[in-house]
């Protein structure tokens, strides 16, 4: 039998002799027949990150329940990616212009110092919001623009619940192919994160059903790459890692059931675990311990490199999903560049 995890956490920042007291009152676990584990643990504020991230983390540990209304949740998102935005601009100062490519919305995102040498080179860019908003396209877009000095093309791809799989990816498709009449495909890289990951693998999948030459290098942020179970750590962690309100995934509920739609979970478009992984352009994986689709960014990192294919995976410590998207960690300096760097090394000029 599936084995799951019913997590109960108390997240302390404590020290010393009350830190060993507290651990020795409150540890406990006991164990159903099946293999399921209730805990109850002390966790204490890792000592391994800097004072900007504990204090972040100290700030999310007691997160509103999100609303579970479409039109709220659309709202929000749009409210802190126009802010954020606003902010990734100040930060990392580029040229962004609207533009319809092959019937799709996208951004333009230029480096206003790009050289020469990098004018044949182009990333797209896939955005987060679990395939129901659009959250992040510019604060993902922004910073790998500027600090690789490569054009970004950040893609407004359709939304579910409206428009479910494979909407999304036909439109990246779509963006793909309109893109190889100007670049070479050794100069073009995808990237994304959380729901944007996931959507870069599918494509890449899916270019190769349909015999279309593969991009140079892909970048996968905190991923997944099979809806048809959930992992270790989507039953231990929420959207903001230890919060006041996890929500454990269940065994016959597909994560983003709202984009999976009617599809088999385990379609080898959809789920990229289950399809022919060899070929895969050289990728770079990043997650955080943390993060609820660390597990899910792990096996699919394994399986890359079970094909033979150039993977890497970089673990952030003790951070939450998708944490690079905010600007105040020095930890968020160190992955985009990470970010950047790889794709300077792998797409040709």
């Amino acid at each position: 039998m599936r084995t799951f995890l019913s997590f109960s956490m108390l997240l302390l920042a404590v020290s010393g002799s009350a830190q060993t007291t507290a651990a020795s009152n409150s540890d406990s676990a006991t164990f159903d027949p099946d293999g399921t584990a209730h805990i109850i643990r002390v966790v204490p504020m890792p000592s391994t990150v800097g004072p900007e991230a504990q204090q972040w983390l100290k700030e999310i540990e007691q997160e509103s329940p999100q609303s579970k209304d479409l039109a709220d949740i659309r709202a929000g998102t749009d409210a802190w990616r126009k802010k954020d935005s606003a902010e990734a601009l100040r930060l990392y100062p580029v040229k962004v212009e609207e533009k319809n490519i092959a019937g799709v919305r996208t951004d333009i995102i230029t480096p206003l110092d790009m050289p020469a040498t990098n004018k044949n080179r182009v990333l797209i860019n896939l955005h987060g919001g679990g395939f129901i908003s659009d959250s992040g396209s510019l604060i993902e877009g922004i910073p790998i623009a500027s600090l690789a000095k490569i054009k970004v093309v950040s893609v407004y791809y359709r939304l579910a619940p409206e428009n479910p799989f494979p909407a999304a990816v036909d439109d990246v498709v779509a963006v793909y192919k309109e893109l190889l009449k100007s670049y070479q495909p050794r100069s073009i890289g995808i990237f994304g994160t959380s729901a944007g990951a996931i959507l870069t693998g599918e494509v890449v999948v899916k270019f190769k059903q349909l015999g279309l030459p593969l991009p140079a290098a892909l970048g996968m942020f905190s991923t997944l790459a099979d809806f048809s179970r959930p992992s270790d750590s989507q039953q231990l962690f929420s959207l903001n890692g230890f919060t006041a309100n996890l929500a454990p995934q269940t065994s016959d509920r597909p994560h983003d059931e709202n984009y999976v739609g009617k599809t088999d979970p385990k379609d080898p478009v959809l789920s990229p675990l289950f399809a022919d992984l060899h070929g895969f352009p050289p990728s770079l994986l990043v997650t955080s311990t943390r993060d609820l689709l660390l597990s899910n960014t792990s096996i699919f990192h394994r399986a890359l490199l079970d094909a033979k294919c150039e993977a890497h995976l970089v673990v952030f410590e003790a951070l939450p999903h998708a944490f690079w998207y905010h600007f105040q960690l020095p930890e968020t300096k160190e992955a985009l560049q990470i970010m950047a760097n790889f794709f300077d090394e792998k797409l040709g000029k």
